[in-house]
């Protein structure tokens, strides 16, 4: 008998262990997978939602559309998705329902469980490719310690823009993009030789905001959607640990002001409006056409004696791009009794305004009542969000450039550390079920031991390199 190449017996065991298999039980519920992306609607250019089964020793997943079978995909403890079926599943079923139907074999069930198929509601929206967003120790002990990182939606790929990491550690934080332009964007660097950093057109330069005009260096910044200026909040941040709470951490201001940064002529406008003892202003942020600034602002009290007394309502006044000044009246846009407002970002249609809100004071990060709230700018009524709240906190978040997403930030794996989660604006005017970031493997969300925070869309990639953001912050 003729002896079979070696290679033979090679594809004949990877087409064996590849084999689709059936499972002997069928059970009439969905399977419990994580993440859950069941009954999600999802962007038409995202990465695979790649899951895990707990305590599978084999999963198997066919996925169809309109009753015909597209692809089935296999794995130990978790599926995998490839890349170039998932887009092309993507591609061809823009709108329709995508079914999961979901087999595991475990020591309980040796002869294998077969679960009801899930959907998955794929949309006609896309989403914009890129994020980015700071990657930090979950409490503020270890400041010296965080990437500003971004990450591709449409498959898996992660890369670092700057470091704290550098010749000297420093905190690096409260990045802003320019109309979502990977070319224009900035953020500040927390070392004796760092400053604010300006990446306009790819160029990078220093800024010392307190040498040309600022009270002190800037904190919480928005770039203007003309590209002229930067709004940003002057803060004296204090934090207090607690050992009988269940806020570990309380972050609050005793003293912000708000500062305009006029690009083209490197100046500091100041309205003394903005810059009293009497008040708090901060979280700064343009409406996208650019003709109002919205802020968070309080009437100043005794901290942290009074720190629970602290409530920030929103506010709103109009701005005048061709000369860099604001009205003379300030509006109230939302106003709660018992409840303070932080993080305003309004809609690129310029008709929600979406915010977080919780007990009291300004940085509801490690509130557990933490949650995201809107209104409506046409008739300022609340608008249901309910959906994407949990019972933990839920904070900070972006609006995607047409609209149709947000990211945002949410507790609620574990209470401790911050994940991102998006969610579809549908043609409803309502949210549908948020679904978690998608990894590559699926545990990542659990195994990273870091928090994410501040995610803002890009449209593109960041092209200019690290070493030549290292290279100004250290000079």
């Amino acid at each position: 008998m003729k002896q079979l190449p070696f290679y033979f017996f090679i594809l004949f065991l990877f087409v064996s262990c590849s084999k689709i298999r059936k499972a002997q039980i069928e059970k009439n519920d969905y399977p419990d997978i994580f993440p859950d992306y069941k009954e999600v609607h999802i962007p038409l250019n995202i990465a695979p939602l790649n899951f895990s089964i707990k305590n599978a020793s084999f999963i198997q997943a066919t996925f169809s559309a309109n009753k015909q079978e597209l692809f089935t995909t296999q794995g130990e403890k978790s599926i995998d998705i490839p890349l170039h079926k998932w887009q092309k599943l993507l591609v061809e079923h823009q709108g329709e329902q995508i079914d999961v139907a979901v087999s595991v074999w475990n020591p309980s069930y040796p002869e294998g469980i077969r679960y009801k198929p899930f959907p998955i509601y794929l949309t006609t929206d896309s989403i914009d490719p890129y994020i980015v967003y700071r990657l930090i120790e979950p409490g503020y002990e270890s400041w010296h310690e965080m990437d500003i990182r971004q990450r591709s939606l449409n498959n898996f790929e992660e890369t670092i823009i700057v470091s704290s990491d550098m010749k000297e550690k420093g905190c690096i934080n409260c990045h802003s993009f320019c109309n979502y332009s990977p070319s224009n964007f900035m953020f500040h660097a927390r070392t004796s030789q760092g400053g604010t950093i300006l990446i306009k057109d790819n160029k990078v330069r220093k800024i010392q905001l307190s040498q040309i005009g600022s009270p002190t260096e800037g904190t919480y910044p928005h770039w203007h959607p003309s590209g002229k200026y930067i709004i940003m909040s002057t803060n004296t941040t204090r934090q207090s640990f607690y050992s009988h709470n269940p806020n570990l951490i309380e972050v609050y201001d005793l003293k912000s002001d708000l500062i305009l940064y006029d690009i083209e002529h490197d100046t500091i406008i100041v309205d003394p409006r903005f810059s009293t003892p009497q008040h708090f202003e901060t979280f700064p942020s343009w409406s996208p056409d650019g003709e109002k600034l919205y802020y968070c602002c309080a009437s100043a009290k005794e901290l942290p004696r009074n720190l629970k007394e602290l409530k920030y309502a929103i506010c709103s006044v109009s701005f005048n791009t061709e000369n860099g000044t604001f009205g003379e009246k300030i509006d109230t846009v939302y106003i709660s009794a018992d409840k303070s407002a932080s993080f305003p970002r309004v809609s690129p249609d310029n008709k929600y305004l979406l915010f977080t809100e919780s007990d009291y004071a300004t940085f509801p990060i490690w509130h557990k009542e933490a949650n995201l709230k809107m209104i409506s700018l046409q008739d300022f009524n609340d608008v249901n969000i309910q959906i994407l709240n949990s019972p933990e906190t839920e904070s900070y978040h972006s609006w995607s450039s047409n609209g149709k997403w947000i990211i945002f930030s949410s507790r609620r794996l574990d209470g401790l550390y911050t994940r991102f989660y998006i969610a579809h604006f549908n043609a409803k005017g309502s949210f549908d079920k948020p679904f978690l970031l998608p990894q590559k493997n699926p545990n990542e969300n659990i195994l990273r031991m870091k928090s994410f925070n501040i995610p803002e869309f890009i449209k593109n990639k960041v092209t200019i390199t690290r070493r030549q953001i290292d290279q100004i912050i250290t000079d």
